[in-house]
């Protein structure tokens, strides 16, 4: 990587638990990814397992999810930190069934929209730690929905991780959006890497995760990525790409070099439904 390189922190890794989450899939991605680039750019960022594990000096990172982005903010915020973390183990404390359907309703009220940014980051957390599986899904209204988990003992104040998270989107030089992927992208060029995570092409008809976003993520959005693919690779950008190993992202990608993977899938409200599937990395640049 090119640039001053920030001290490596081993205790960098998600604080949520993420649909389409890319801790399983992380030794294929360090086999794969470039060795050195300028500006790392992520635009489907979800929980942050690959930005932890590559700890780049200077990145832009997005996602759409409005409540996850600002998590990552209220994170990079020396009193956001401190305040979260004061409302996380007042959760902690008070959690319970009853809870947290009372936290889970929040939204349902006007007057949600008077919390402080803090008050929503310490809310989603919490309600990640707590809700079954770990998922975030919203209903039509933009309402969460995800009934209570019933853990035994959730890690609700993971105070050594969300340390090491405020400390790295600190020591480095990152930038925190809340866009369109191709909005995001425009400022890509020669020598930066992109890493592009979108919601995954559906296996099958009923295996589509459509309660990440109200706006979902369909093959017109495919094709629309596969095109800003094809002009990052114009502009001389690295490009590594995962997705399912549908005939669809295989036939549209069909031109550049295709890995086939294996990766472990737990979030699934069907536990015979979790497990190894075909994945794929699809890249612009021959390894190094």
């Amino acid at each position: 990587m090119s640039g001053t390189k920030i001290q490596r922190n081993s205790l960098l890794q998600p604080y949520l638990k993420w649909a389409g989450g890319k801790r399983q899939l992380l030794p294929e991605i360090r086999k794969y990814r470039p060795q050195n680039f300028n500006t790392y750019y992520e635009p489907f960022v979800g929980a942050g397992a690959v930005l932890f594990d590559l700890q780049p000096k200077n990145s832009i990172i997005n996602d759409v999810n409005s409540e996850l982005v600002n998590t990552y903010k209220v994170l990079k915020s020396k009193q956001g930190l401190e305040e979260l973390l004061q409302l996380l183990q007042h959760h902690k404390e008070n959690n319970s069934k009853e809870y947290f359907y009372q936290v889970r309703d929040e939204d349902r009220d006007e007057s949600y929209k008077n919390k402080s940014e803090i008050e929503k980051a310490a809310r989603l957390i919490y309600l990640n730690k707590t809700c079954f599986n770990g998922l975030f899904r919203v209903n039509s209204q933009g309402q969460f929905n995800v009934p209570f988990g019933n853990y035994k003992n959730p890690q609700i104040v993971n105070e050594i991780v969300l340390r090491a998270v405020h400390n790295y989107l600190n020591s480095a030089e990152v930038e925190i959006l809340n866009q369109d992927f191709q909005e995001v992208l425009s400022t890509a060029e020669k020598g930066d890497f992109i890493y592009l995570d979108p919601p995954y092409d559906p296996v099958s008809s009923t295996s589509s995760f459509t309660g990440y976003s109200l706006d979902g993520f369909n093959r017109e959005d495919q094709i629309r990525l596969r095109d800003t693919f094809v002009e990052l690779d114009k502009r001389g950008c690295k490009v590594l790409l995962s997705n399912s190993a549908t005939g669809f992202i295989k036939e549209i990608y069909g031109s550049y070099k295709i890995e086939i993977v294996s990766a472990k899938r737990n979030i699934n409200s069907v536990a015979s439904k979790r497990g190894k599937i075909d994945e794929v990395l699809v890249m612009n640049y021959g390894q190094e």
